[in-house]
Order: C-alpha cells, then sequence, then structure tokens
C-alpha cells in the first residue's frame, strides 16, 4: 500500500448543520488521518478559484454560491491509498446513488449540498492541497 495525502473539504451544508464531528469520525474511522485543518469562510473568489476546472459547467454559477454561503473545513488527510480511500468512504456524489454508509449516503441533502469534496487523483490533490495550505502548515 502507498501513503499518501489528499485534500478533503467539508462544505458549507454541513457546518451549517453541525455534523463536521460526524463527517470527521467517518474519515478517521476509514483509516485517513488528519494533518492539516482549518476553518474558512471562503469568498466567492476564491471559490470560483478552487472550482475553475468546471467555470464552462452550468453549475458553476450555484456551485460557487454555496461554498462561499458559510464556512468550510479544509483539510490533508494522509494514509494508506488516501484518495481512494477518501473517494469511497465520501460516496457517489449523488447521495441517491451512494452506497450505505458513505458520507453522501448518510448526511447529503441534495447533489448540491453533498457535504464533501474530495481530490480526484494525485495530481489534483497537489493543487488542492496548494491552494489553502502551505508545507509548513501540514504536520502530520
Amino acid at each position: 500500500m502507498a501513503l499518501e495525502r489528499t485534500f478533503s473539504m467539508i462544505k458549507p451544508d454541513a457546518t451549517r448543520r453541525n455534523i463536521t464531528g460526524k463527517v470527521l469520525a467517518k474519515l478517521e474511522d476509514a483509516g485517513l488521518r488528519v494533518v492539516a485543518q482549518k476553518r474558512i469562510h471562503m469568498s466567492l473568489a476564491q471559490a470560483e478559484g478552487f472550482y475553475a476546472v468546471h467555470k464552462e459547467r452550468p453549475f458553476f454559477g450555484e456551485l460557487t454560491e454555496m461554498m462561499s454561503s458559510g464556512p468550510t473545513i479544509v483539510q490533508v488527510l494522509e494514509g494508506d491509498n488516501a484518495i481512494a480511500r477518501n473517494r469511497e468512504v465520501m460516496g457517489a456524489t449523488n447521495p441517491a446513488e451512494a452506497d450505505e454508509g458513505t458520507i453522501r449516503k448518510e448526511f447529503a441533502l441534495s447533489i448540491g449540498e453533498n457535504t464533501v469534496h474530495g481530490s480526484d487523483g494525485p495530481d489534483t490533490a497537489k493543487q488542492e492541497i496548494a491552494y489553502f495550505f502551505s508545507e509548513t502548515e501540514i504536520v502530520g
């Protein structure tokens, strides 16, 4: 198994409902360790920068508005095959299609308010981690 790091975000719909601890417990129970974490309130410009890859998609405006609507927990997770493990515990983007026991199946309100975000590959993880964290903030 390969020890790796990935980026994880607990979205405003979860912070609003005060379920960040429940989400974090699922991540930790899956063998992922938090090596950096902070609570932020993204500006619209920050959300647009973070999700720039989706700029041409029809949901971009709704997504960035939601992501800048309240506090978010951004974090770096570490573990064996952390990227795949995080994506597995998050579940499918559409909570109706997510497997039982996953974060999105248990906590997501909709496709748009789906509680969490996680990197989809090593290059994305590096980019997303660097968007919010300096090397000195990652202390695992």
